[in-house]
């Protein structure tokens, strides 16, 4: 990709469409090879460009899932201790083994279970492959600074084997929906983008690249709801991720408008909260309903 319109084409391609500031930081996180760190709401496409780029680059994508209690030791490697016992087992059986020899053995690549920062540093015939670390915000303190080395350096020390350099730095991609604040020294070695709700013009064209069997009129009601939804007082407010759900949801049912009574019906595929769904039941359904086709006719 040797610019900002590759880059946005590129990830079209892929059925991510996006603006332009945000395709800036990506070709540059490309260009310059830094990780870049998206945070933003849930569900407005942080995981999804990490995708989109791996796909259109031809890479591999390798995700490391956070979640609390995450150590280094599960995101690098682990032995295979069933298999070393078995070895074990099968040394005594046999009548016993060098201890040195068995010991080297029990600790080389053969049972070595390699997890995704360590799959990133291996060579890959493909390029660099897409290492995407997603929701570092639900990780400890202690993995963030782990991660300040990994990703300095993009190298992981196995005491019984040594250090490992990746050839080809991977291409990072780290997100938080900002359950917490991210340590700022983590954030410096990073480009960082705020990935916000699209508005309404994008919203289609990315309806009309995930769900493009959806007629216009239908989704020009499913995205105006959802993004009148968002400026309602809400728990958690819908993401991109629950509008392309919904107008799923929708075509499944061979619905070609939206009515009070269809929205009451799956309304559970937009909000996942059932405080919110109260909220919107009966007659703030159609308000809002109401409200979109007022500005449609009006347009």
């Amino acid at each position: 990709m040797q610019s900002i319109d590759d880059v946005q084409r590129a990830l079209a391609a892929e059925n991510y469409v996006c603006g332009r500031s945000l395709a800036t930081v990506v070709f540059l996180a490309l260009k310059l090879g830094r990780p870049l760190f998206l945070e933003g709401e849930a569900g407005t496409g942080k995981t999804e460009i990490a995708k989109a780029i791996a796909a259109s680059l031809g890479r591999r994508l390798i995700r490391l899932q956070c979640y609390e209690g995450l150590d280094a030791s599960s995101a690098v490697y682990e032995w295979n201790f069933a298999a070393q016992m078995v070895a074990i087992r099968a040394a005594e059986a046999a009548g016993g083994a060098d201890k040195d020899v068995l010991q080297e053995a029990l600790f080389s690549a053969d049972y070595l279970i390699e997890r995704p920062l360590l799959e990133a540093m291996r060579a890959d015939a493909r390029g660099a492959p897409v290492l995407l670390i997603d929701e570092l915000d639900r990780t400890d303190e202690p993995f963030e600074a782990f991660l300040l080395e990994a990703l300095s350096d993009f190298q992981v020390t196995i005491p019984e084997l040594g250090t490992i350099k990746a050839p080809e730095p991977p291409i990072v991609i780290l997100t938080s929906n900002r359950t917490r604040e991210v340590h700022d020294a983590l954030k410096r070695r990073c480009l960082y983008h705020w990935v916000d709700y699209p508005d309404f013009a994008r919203e289609m064209d990315i309806i009309a690249a995930r769900v493009p069997e959806a007629a216009d009129a239908l989704s020009h009601e499913v995205v105006g709801f959802v993004q009148k939804l968002r400026t309602e007082d809400l728990f958690k407010r819908p993401g991109v991720a629950e509008t392309i759900d919904w107008a799923k949801c929708l075509l499944a049912l061979d619905v070609i408008d939206l009515s009070p009574e269809v929205i009451a019906d799956t309304l559970g595929a937009v909000l996942k909260y059932q405080d919110d769904i109260q909220k919107l039941q009966g007659s703030e359904a159609k308000r809002i309903l109401d409200e979109v086709r007022a500005e449609t006719q009006a347009a």
